[in-house]
Protein backbone atom coordinates (compact mmCIF):
# COMPACT_ATOMS: atom_id res chain seq x y z
CA UNK A 1 0.00 0.00 0.00
CA UNK A 2 1.10 3.79 -0.41
CA UNK A 3 0.66 6.54 1.77
CA UNK A 4 1.19 10.19 1.97
CA UNK A 5 2.31 11.85 5.17
CA UNK A 6 1.87 16.10 4.99
CA UNK A 7 2.97 17.65 7.97
CA UNK A 8 5.11 20.98 8.29
CA UNK A 9 6.74 19.80 11.08
CA UNK A 10 9.68 17.56 9.52
CA UNK A 11 10.20 15.39 13.19
CA UNK A 12 6.30 14.64 13.07
CA UNK A 13 6.62 13.68 9.00
CA UNK A 14 9.69 11.30 10.02
CA UNK A 15 8.28 9.38 12.44
CA UNK A 16 4.72 8.89 10.68
CA UNK A 17 7.02 7.18 7.83
CA UNK A 18 8.87 5.12 9.66
CA UNK A 19 5.75 4.21 11.37
CA UNK A 20 4.39 3.40 8.06
CA UNK A 21 7.28 2.04 6.47
CA UNK A 22 7.40 -0.38 9.34
CA UNK A 23 4.06 -1.76 8.28
CA UNK A 24 5.11 -2.12 4.74
CA UNK A 25 3.53 1.10 3.68
CA UNK A 26 5.26 2.84 0.84
CA UNK A 27 5.63 6.49 1.74
CA UNK A 28 5.73 9.75 0.09
CA UNK A 29 5.91 13.04 2.23
CA UNK A 30 5.07 16.45 1.96
CA UNK A 31 5.21 19.79 4.27
CA UNK A 32 2.21 21.10 3.35
CA UNK A 33 -1.06 21.17 1.40
CA UNK A 34 0.36 22.47 -1.97
CA UNK A 35 3.56 20.29 -1.95
CA UNK A 36 1.04 17.34 -0.82
CA UNK A 37 -0.99 18.44 -4.55
CA UNK A 38 2.02 18.37 -6.75
CA UNK A 39 3.46 15.83 -4.96
CA UNK A 40 0.13 13.27 -5.77
CA UNK A 41 0.26 15.18 -9.26
CA UNK A 42 3.03 12.88 -10.23
CA UNK A 43 1.60 9.85 -9.13
CA UNK A 44 -1.15 7.27 -10.08
CA UNK A 45 -3.80 8.54 -8.51
CA UNK A 46 -5.35 4.92 -8.00
CA UNK A 47 -1.74 3.57 -6.50
CA UNK A 48 -2.22 6.12 -2.86
CA UNK A 49 -4.78 4.61 -0.32
CA UNK A 50 -3.88 6.79 2.40
CA UNK A 51 -2.90 10.58 3.31
CA UNK A 52 -2.06 11.43 6.70
CA UNK A 53 -3.10 14.92 7.18
CA UNK A 54 -1.84 17.53 9.83
CA UNK A 55 -4.46 20.60 10.47
CA UNK A 56 -2.33 23.61 10.85
CA UNK A 57 0.51 23.80 8.19
CA UNK A 58 1.15 27.24 6.56
CA UNK A 59 -0.05 27.89 2.47
CA UNK A 60 -2.68 25.18 2.67
CA UNK A 61 -3.87 23.57 6.04
CA UNK A 62 -5.34 20.02 6.43
CA UNK A 63 -8.81 21.11 6.10
CA UNK A 64 -8.02 22.97 2.81
CA UNK A 65 -6.03 20.20 1.54
CA UNK A 66 -9.36 18.12 2.54
CA UNK A 67 -11.77 20.05 0.93
CA UNK A 68 -9.34 20.11 -2.48
CA UNK A 69 -9.00 16.28 -2.31
CA UNK A 70 -12.46 15.19 -1.91
CA UNK A 71 -13.58 17.25 -4.72
CA UNK A 72 -11.11 15.51 -7.13
CA UNK A 73 -13.45 12.28 -7.86
CA UNK A 74 -10.15 10.16 -8.74
CA UNK A 75 -9.34 10.55 -5.15
CA UNK A 76 -12.71 9.20 -3.73
CA UNK A 77 -11.03 5.86 -2.51
CA UNK A 78 -8.53 7.67 -0.62
CA UNK A 79 -8.93 6.75 3.10
CA UNK A 80 -7.51 10.15 5.05
CA UNK A 81 -6.83 10.27 8.41
CA UNK A 82 -6.41 14.03 9.84
CA UNK A 83 -3.79 13.82 12.27
CA UNK A 84 -3.89 17.01 14.95
CA UNK A 85 -4.13 18.39 18.01
CA UNK A 86 -7.47 19.47 17.40
CA UNK A 87 -10.06 18.10 19.68
CA UNK A 88 -13.08 20.50 19.50
CA UNK A 89 -16.49 18.68 18.60
CA UNK A 90 -17.14 21.22 16.12
CA UNK A 91 -13.43 21.09 14.27
CA UNK A 92 -13.83 17.47 14.30
CA UNK A 93 -17.92 17.55 12.91
CA UNK A 94 -15.86 19.92 10.18
CA UNK A 95 -12.96 17.37 9.12
CA UNK A 96 -15.97 14.70 8.94
CA UNK A 97 -18.48 16.85 6.58
CA UNK A 98 -15.46 17.07 4.51
CA UNK A 99 -14.27 13.99 3.98
CA UNK A 100 -12.08 12.68 6.57
CA UNK A 101 -12.04 8.83 7.61
CA UNK A 102 -10.44 9.19 11.03
CA UNK A 103 -8.30 11.05 13.87
CA UNK A 104 -5.32 10.37 15.29
CA UNK A 105 -4.45 12.89 17.78
CA UNK A 106 -1.39 14.68 18.95
CA UNK A 107 0.32 13.11 21.17
CA UNK A 108 0.41 9.91 19.74
CA UNK A 109 2.49 6.85 19.41
CA UNK A 110 2.57 3.67 16.80
CA UNK A 111 0.43 1.61 18.39
CA UNK A 112 -2.47 4.27 18.45
CA UNK A 113 -1.40 4.84 14.62
CA UNK A 114 -1.74 0.86 13.78
CA UNK A 115 -5.35 0.94 16.01
CA UNK A 116 -6.43 3.43 13.79
CA UNK A 117 -5.11 1.28 10.78
CA UNK A 118 -7.15 -1.30 12.08
CA UNK A 119 -10.19 0.76 12.37
CA UNK A 120 -9.74 1.95 8.54
CA UNK A 121 -9.37 -1.93 7.24
CA UNK A 122 -5.74 -1.19 6.12
CA UNK A 123 -4.44 -3.45 9.02
CA UNK A 124 -5.10 -7.13 9.98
Amino acid sequence: MKSIVIDDSRTVRKMLCHYMQALNFHTLEAEDGCEALACLGEEDPACIDLALIDWDMPRMTGIEFLREIRSCEEYDHLKVMMVTSHNKPEDLMKAIELGADEFLMKPFDEEMLQDKLRILGMLN
